[in-house]
């Protein structure tokens, strides 16, 4: 059985002439043949461009591929931190690497060199602590410069980080601290967000209790709020970094020794650790930041996600510093002190490059055209997506409001298992159309396949996978190899299930339907209820929407939709209908929401993720919702539940 895709889009984008005149990749012809080559010459193709970085030791095999297990760069010795740091400091020492502004307007420029002095001293301190290679380091943190830092420090000594996100509370944290089995928590005070202290300490505090290998914290004074230090254990960062060196060797790390495990959002029982291996993500990460960003030694690139997200770990730090570009890192809210924080800061610091998801664009729009508009943007030449299918109008809003309908824009698909971007335009190159990830990176070879494992036709919504092995691809769950091949593998023998639905249009282009666990049966219609909701935000009314399944007696599952408004539109009986009738109008009455919702909002975490679980038990009028603590504001659910 197929997913029913039902999304009609037919505008078509051309890059600007004179972004191709100057792009690393100005031609279609271009990109398509180092892309054949790198899936008929895989080996060819990755050994070249390994060639672009630092080896203590060349690698003597580039692949090896035992499915459900793939090996990169075998026999090489390279370090990670290295290619960051030490590789630009003849050429790039005195640019910035990372230009910080606190939520409180507070700005801090960490040069290559400054940088590099930093993660040489996190290193020794952590060494001090008796940290040292294989050993795991939870992080624990807000978006201050110190998580980079330790993050590099611990790719340089070859221990392994697991950042955490700093809107989980004291269970999760724990739980994967434990998992992990970490032997040094690096934390700080607090953290500012809207003006307010989120207690980061405390939160470790609590953890840390029923976490046995836990040794030391690292403590970064940041919000000045009071805690509580514990002697032996607690150490402040500061008092740390005074008494150790700027000077450290990187060690020459074998390709595969392990970097980072991420635990994936939304997990539930026992976290599920993915687990990223040095060289092949390295690679892979730094590839695909050149390319897809188009990265430009002048540029000042900004990707807005947390580092304790993926998208954090690989283009706010290893990708773009691995290229020695100039990469922002914002610390708060994006409407605080009002809704023009950002576009202010895009002004103030000249930013080229802009890297958001669509659940900011969507807030952006309901927010108004008035905040951009007060702004200079003209310093942005590309503007780019992440996290989640973008519906079309939204696409069209970014390009029109945010890029003035001159900057190309990557709609990236890609996933915390699979380490870098798989599915996005090559921004001089790739025609674009709204709402598709359009064309596979270079050595990505993605299907669609039907429940029966055929391969679905054009315009046939099947399910996502990748049939061959890619350099940034995780190498299993931490300590649970089992759970890996289920996960990952047993769906379709040696290919790599995605849980995402999608078709492939005539072109050959690429749309992206959401999750299948988000697929809906309604009267025997398989819908990705992305197509849904993208329906529902194409009215003039509609900021965003979220749209999920019901038991219903008649049909098997009936959709509700709950809904945003922009400033100046209210709800009622009258909208509900319109919006339910523009939905039969443009996919069919079938898809026709059995009711409709209005909200101020909808819940959020705090790195913008709808959390879709809260929204299905409200729709089945489940009281007990369980877990909410990463929510954004709790106060959502209340309304929802009125």
């Amino acid at each position: 059985m197929s997913i029913e895709s039902v999304s009609r889009e037919s505008r078509v984008f051309p890059p600007p002439a004179s972004f191709s005149e100057r792009a690393h990749l100005k031609t279609r012809e271009e990109y398509e043949a180092m892309y054949q080559r790198s899936i008929e010459d895989r080996d060819g193709f990755w050994r070249e461009q390994a060639e672009a970085f630092h080896w203590f030791e060349a690698p003597e095999t580039i692949c090896e591929w035992t499915p459900p297990h793939a090996k990169w760069f075998v026999g090489g010795k390279t370090n990670l931190a290295y290619n960051c740091l030490d590789r630009h400091l003849g050429t790039r020492g005195n640019k910035a690497a990372i230009i910080w502004e606190g939520e409180d307007g507070e700005v801090i420029t960490l040069t290559y060199r400054q940088l590099h002095r930093d993660v040489c001293r996190a290193a020794n301190a952590m060494e001090k602590l008796g940290v040292g290679a294989g050993d795991r380091v939870g992080i624990y943190m807000g978006m201050v410069p110190e998580a980079a830092v330790i993050m590099l420090a611990c790719a340089r000594i070859g221990a392994i980080h697991t950042v955490i996100f700093g809107g989980f509370a004291a269970d999760a944290i724990r739980d994967r601290l434990n998992d992990a089995e970490a032997k040094l928590v690096v934390t700080q005070d607090g953290a500012w967000r809207r003006g307010k202290v989120i207690p980061l300490k405390a939160q470790v505090d609590k953890a840390i209790t029923d976490c046995p290998t836990v040794k030391h914290t690292l403590v970064v004074k940041r919000a000045q709020n009071e805690i509580d230090m514990e002697p032996g254990r607690d150490k402040w960062w500061h008092d740390m970094m005074a008494v150790v060196s700027g000077k450290h060797e990187a060690p020459a790390l074998d390709s595969e020794h392990p970097l980072f495990i991420l635990y994936t959002s939304g997990t539930t029982g026992k976290p599920k650790g993915v687990l990223h291996t040095t060289g092949g993500y390295m690679v892979g990460t730094t590839l695909t930041s050149k390319y897809v960003f188009d990265l430009r030694d002048e540029d000042v690139y900004w990707c807005t996600a947390d580092v304790g997200w993926i998208t954090g770990h690989s283009y706010i730090v290893y990708g773009p510093l691995s290229n020695g570009a100039t990469a922002l890192m914002y610390e708060g809210a994006p409407n605080h002190p009002d809704e023009g924080r950002f576009w202010e800061m895009i002004e103030r610091h000249g930013v080229t490059i802009f890297y958001t998801a669509p659940t900011a664009i969507r807030a952006f729009i309901k927010w108004g055209e008035r905040w951009p508009m007060e702004h200079d943007l003209t310093s942005l030449r590309l503007l780019g997506t992440v996290g989640e299918p973008i519906n079309p109008e939204a696409w069209i809003w970014y390009r029109n409001v945010i890029g003035r309908g001159e900057c190309p824009i990557v709609d990236t698909w890609w996933q915390t298992e699979t380490g870098g971007m798989m599915l996005t335009p090559i921004p001089g190159v790739t025609p674009t159309k709204p709402g598709s990830c359009t064309l596979p990176f270079f050595g990505v070879s993605p299907k669609i396949l039907r429940e029966d494992g055929t391969e679905a036709e054009a315009n046939e919504g099947g399910l996502l996978v990748i049939d061959q092995p890619w350099p940034s691809m995780l190498r299993t769950v931490w300590g649970d190899d089992e759970r890996f091949r289920q996960q990952y593998f047993s769906k379709f023998e040696g290919k790599y299930f995605t849980g995402d639905g999608a078709r492939r249009d005539e072109d050959g282009y690429f749309w992206v339907m959401g999750r299948v666990d988000d697929v809906v049966n309604v009267s025997g219609h398989r819908l990705g209820t992305a197509e849904v909701e993208s329906a529902l935000v194409g009215h003039k009314a509609v900021a965003e929407a979220a749209v999920v399944g019901r038991p219903d007696e008649l049909t098997g599952q009936s959709l509700v939709a709950f809904v945003t408004l922009k400033g100046g539109f209210s709800g009622g009986d009258a909208l509900k209908a319109e919006l339910i009738d523009q939905v039969g109008q443009e996919i069919g009455k079938f898809a026709r929401p059995s009711d409709v919702r209005f909200a101020d909002g909808l819940p959020k975490t705090r790195s913008g993720k709808i959390m879709r679980r809260l929204l299905k038990q409200l729709a089945a009028g489940v009281t007990d919702l369980g877990d909410t603590t990463t929510l954004e504001d709790a106060s959502v659910l209340d309304k929802l539940r009125q």
